[in-house]
């Protein structure tokens, strides 16, 4: 039996959030799991907001952002789930609008037109989430199927704390028979 068919394939879609730095915990719990896992990030998120060069040690890919020429070798399978975290408020008006100006937005407009199940563990300021265009983003990726974990606002608890990213949130989405209703 081939490695393909003994562990399904993961896309890891990373944004440019603060919290990014800690992808390692989905990547080393998805590998827990039985998954593969590839990382795309966005331009930004590829600007230092996480450790690209950890994350391809880690799981024995390139970190890819850009797109490849038609000559260069596929270096990830297909997709069997995407995981988005943290998902930018950007990236997610942008998604739901349909825009594919990016490697990462481009691969969540295909997947969601494959079929593919998809989990999004947000990360916007609570002013941004109040915001009309991302609630119509929300309500429109839902429609799709896509599955949305509690957002993180990162915003300071009244004890002083910030409350951790769940990042296993969106692993546990993957494993539901049906999407979250609005």
């Amino acid at each position: 039996m081939t490695e393909q068919a003994e562990k399904p394939f993961l896309y890891v879609v990373v944004c440019a959030a603060g919290i990014a730095s800690g992808v390692s915990k989905l990547i080393s719990t998805a590998q827990e799991r039985d998954w593969r896992v590839g990382v795309i990030a966005t331009p930004l998120a590829m600007g230092g907001f996480f450790d690209s060069a950890a994350v391809e040690a880690q799981t024995g890919r390139p970190v890819r952002s850009a797109w490849r020429t038609p000559v260069d070798p596929r270096p990830f399978p297909p997709p069997d789930a995407v995981v988005v975290a943290p998902a930018t408020f950007n990236t997610v008006n942008k998604w739901a609008a349909g825009i594919a100006d990016t490697l990462a937005l481009g691969t969540l407009c295909e997947a969601a037109g494959l079929g593919v199940p998809i989990a999004v563990l947000p990360c916007v300021a609570g002013a941004l989430a109040a915001h009309p265009a991302y609630r119509d983003s929300l309500q429109r990726l839902r429609g799709m199927g896509v599955r949305f974990g509690d957002p993180y606002t990162g915003e300071v608890l009244p004890d002083g704390d910030r409350p951790d990213f769940a990042w296993e949130r969106a692993l546990d989405l993957l494993q539901r028979e049906a999407p979250d209703v609005l």
